[in-house]
């Protein structure tokens, strides 16, 4: 379980990382503003030993605590268009992570700006690991007293193909077992039914390709369809949809826990006896509610992109970027790129 202050699952702080490139932060991306960046740049580079590349505004910066800094003067706004944002703001914090990473001059990148324009720099700057067809982001969704679902697509590819969902499929299975030490991650591909006859023309083509037993390459193994109720149960590991899909589950999932939490809250308040329950409840809540805290986990690794880019809520606090720096940490010592790439290469 992940304590409040506590780094990202799977996420080994004294696991000693020998020379180690600067992750690269995107300090100007994020709604908290980039004095909340830093400061979990900062604890990162301290309670992590993480070398650490600020990418940014330097006067928007504050204290850098002698932190490395890559000047760029763009933004590449919320509002923004992803891609358009990125070919004509070439300066921005953004793209310069990304540069940073291709260049050799950092071993990963992380922003919690603008989605898109953290895919599009990814995608445009790094370039694709040879054989991917489309890049996909993989987001860990917490599974209280289990280990957590990753559901990929979360929102790269808003149309897709049965081959395309196959790689998501391959790629979602390498992360999910070295992010979580599984042997042999169960995947699934989400339909509308757990029948291999049910769900969409897109879903029956895949689910067609994922039966061949040596489709995953032993990366994982193939339990068929599991529908939206399973994706919060420990019943599957790995869940495969095309991004619109996925981008939709996400968004529902995180409507849902914040109105549940408010009701909870509103309700434990309404009466002086709901208070006095409360006092006798709240302790054993926390502990769930910090292991349902998405902050826990950093942000979203985009796979498939040749180099680590881990994508961050645009709300993320400086736990958030911490967590996400110790995540970028970990991808680059397990060498998840290249494990991809190999996963790949068999297909």
């Amino acid at each position: 379980m992940t304590s409040p202050d506590s780094p990202s699952v799977g996420i080994d702080p004294s696991r000693s990382t020998p020379a180690l490139l600067p992750i690269a932060v995107d300090v100007m991306g994020g709604d908290k503003g980039p004095l909340e960046i830093v400061a979990g740049a900062r604890q990162a580079a301290e309670e992590l030993g993480v070398p650490i590349l600020l990418v940014g505004q330097r006067e928007e910066m504050g204290n850098t605590w002698g932190l490395e800094v890559l000047e760029a003067t763009e933004v590449v706004g919320m509002t923004d268009d992803p891609a358009a944002g990125v070919r004509r703001k070439k300066d921005s914090s953004v793209v310069r992570a990304a540069e940073a990473v291709r260049d050799g001059r950092a071993s990963a990148m992380v922003s919690a700006g603008n989605t898109g324009a953290a895919m599009a720099s990814a995608l445009l700057r790094m370039g694709r690991v040879k054989g991917v067809a489309r890049p996909a982001i993989a987001t860990v969704i917490p599974v209280p007293g289990a280990i957590p679902t990753v559901l990929l697509d979360g929102g790269a590819n808003a149309d897709c193909t049965a081959p395309w969902l196959v790689q998501f499929a391959q790629m979602g299975a390498v992360f999910a077992a070295e992010r979580f030490k599984l042997d042999e991650p169960r995947v699934a591909l989400l339909s509308i039914g757990e029948e291999p006859g049910k769900g969409s023309a897109l879903v029956k083509e895949t689910h067609a390709l994922l039966a061949d037993p040596r489709c995953l390459h032993a990366a994982g193994r193939f339990i068929g369809n599991v529908e939206g109720r399973d994706v919060l149960s420990d019943r599957v590991d790995v869940v495969v949809t095309d991004g619109f899909t996925g981008n939709v589950v996400l968004k529902t999932l995180e409507g849902g826990t914040r109105f549940l939490i408010d009701t909870l809250l509103r309700v434990m308040t309404s009466t002086e006896e709901a208070r006095r329950a409360t006092n006798v409840l709240l302790p054993l809540l926390l502990p769930l509610r910090a292991e349902l805290d998405p902050e826990s986990y950093g942000g979203a690794m985009l796979l498939g992109v040749d180099g680590v880019c881990i994508i961050s809520h645009g709300s993320s606090s400086r736990r958030a970027i911490f967590n996400a720096v110790g995540l970028a940490r970990e991808m680059v010592t397990a060498d998840m790129v290249g494990r991809i790439r190999e996963s790949v290469a068999k297909a």
